[in-house]
Order: C-alpha cells, then sequence, then structure tokens
C-alpha cells in the first residue's frame, strides 16, 4: 500500500434510492499523490459513491474527510471534475471554452500550462463540436484542471475511445500524476487500472468486495507467478475481476 498520508478518507459511506443499497457501509481512504481506482460492473455503485464525494448528492450517512478535516463548502474550491460526459457552450474554441471555464474560478490556471498539460496545442482553436472522441476528452481534462484542483476526479473518462486514444488519454493523466496531483479514476477497464492506479477497490451491488494494488491482488488469488508474468497481466486482472464480481470470494 501507498504510505502517503490520506488526501481523502470515506468512512461507512450509505445511499439508498427506495429499497436499492446503492453504497452500502463503505469504507476507504486515498493516499495523497496517487492514483485510485473504484472499479466495477454498471449498477456496482461507483459514480454514485464519487458523486457524494464530489457534494453532488447527498449521502445518508457516513463520513467524508477532506486532509482530515470534514468536507466544507470551500472543498469544491479543491477539486477537479471530469464527468461521463459534459454539455459544452456551442460555436467556442476549444481556447475559448477553456477561458470560459476560467472566468468561473477567482486564481484559476494559466492557459498555457493546461494547454502543455492535456497536449490540446494541436487543436487549440478547433470548434469544439468538430474534436475527435480523444481530443474532446483531453479538452474536458483540461476544464476540470482549470482551478489547479489537488484531486481529480476521472469518471469512466476512457468510455467509446478507440485503444490509440484510450493510451494517449492514459499518458496524459500519468503526466498529470507526476504534477503531485492525486487521481480518483472509476473504470472498468482492467487494463487501464493496472496501467494508472496505485491502488484500487472493486465495487459490486454497493459493496467493496476487494481492495488493494493491482498486483499484490492478482498475487493474493492467482499467486505470485500470476502477478509478476509479463505476458498477460491484462488477463490477470481481467480474471481476478470476474473471479470477485462473478464468483464471490473464495
Amino acid at each position: 500500500m501507498n504510505s502517503q498520508a490520506p488526501i481523502l478518507e470515506v468512512r461507512d459511506l450509505r445511499k439508498s434510492y427506495g429499497k436499492v443499497k446503492a453504497v452500502d457501509g463503505i469504507s476507504f481512504s486515498v493516499p495523497e499523490g496517487s492514483c485510485f481506482g473504484i472499479l466495477g460492473p454498471n449498477g456496482a455503485g461507483k459514480t454514485t459513491t464519487i458523486e457524494i464525494i464530489e457534494t453532488i448528492h447527498e449521502r445518508d450517512s457516513g463520513e467524508i474527510l477532506y486532509r482530515g478535516t470534514k468536507v466544507a463548502p470551500s472543498f469544491k474550491e479543491s477539486i477537479g471534475i471530469q464527468f461521463q460526459d459534459t454539455s459544452l457552450q456551442e460555436f467556442l474554441s476549444v481556447r475559448e471554452t477553456l477561458r470560459l471555464f476560467s472566468q468561473l474560478y477567482p486564481k484559476p490556471r494559466p492557459l498555457d500550462e493546461i494547454v502543455a498539460a492535456c497536449d490540446l496545442g494541436d487543436f487549440i482553436d478547433r470548434d469544439n463540436r468538430k474534436l475527435s472522441g480523444g481530443q474532446r476528452q483531453r479538452m474536458l481534462l483540461g476544464i476540470a484542471l482549470v482551478n489547479d484542483p489537488d484531486l481529480l476526479f476521472l469518471d469512466e473518462p476512457t468510455t467509446g475511445l478507440d485503444p490509440h486514444a484510450r493510451r494517449e488519454f492514459w499518458h496524459t493523466i500519468e503526466g498529470i500524476k507526476a504534477q503531485g496531483k492525486t487521481v480518483i479514476l472509476t473504470t472498468h477497464y482492467m487494463d487501464e487500472a493496472e496501467s494508472l492506479c496505485d491502488e484500487l477497490i472493486i465495487m459490486a451491488k454497493g459493496l467493496i468486495i476487494e481492495s488493494g494494488e493491482p498486483r499484490g491482488l492478482i498475487a493474493k488469488h492467482f499467486g505470485q507467478a500470476a502477478a509478476i508474468a509479463p505476458e498477460s497481466p491484462r488477463r490477470s486482472l481481467d480474471d481476478l475481476f470476474l473471479k470477485l464480481t462473478g464468483n464471490g470470494l473464495e
């Protein structure tokens, strides 16, 4: 496990919609400077979890601590969010879109730093409606960075992208992480978690069914040889996910 102090702690978080327990008493902590993954199939509760943390939805019960204190209204100024999809003002270039969002914050990050961090230079003056899927996701990531957040939420950011665009996006995230940012990533791609996450939790039906470092989890459930085998890390993590979500813990 990462030895860094936690930037975020979630304690016994619960959220129900009628009789459906979307989040059923989960607890975890996120080390500062790490990429923390929340994995699970559709309906596992991962998006509900981060939307509660982001203060988009109210929790039924539980605690959320940021740097050791309960989340306050100022918390929103310390985070950036890239949603699964975002509606944007039309007929604006990428540059104009970033400037529009920058005006919402008192101390926005300089535009040239965002362009460099998200590799937007080749299409910075293109109409935001005329971007490829990968370009649009990098622009949305730039929007999430306009307030220079310490904590960045990415909700399934590469869904629908082709393999090349996904890997380009991963490279961008690695660069942002190298700047000392903390990233919370929801995904259902096993190779994405393997590539980006220092630690992760696996959710199903509102519960955390396993947690730890990707390689450590593979070693725990399939033996050390599977964790270090270079030829098929994706298959190993896929197998782990199927084992936990399909058959439960042994």
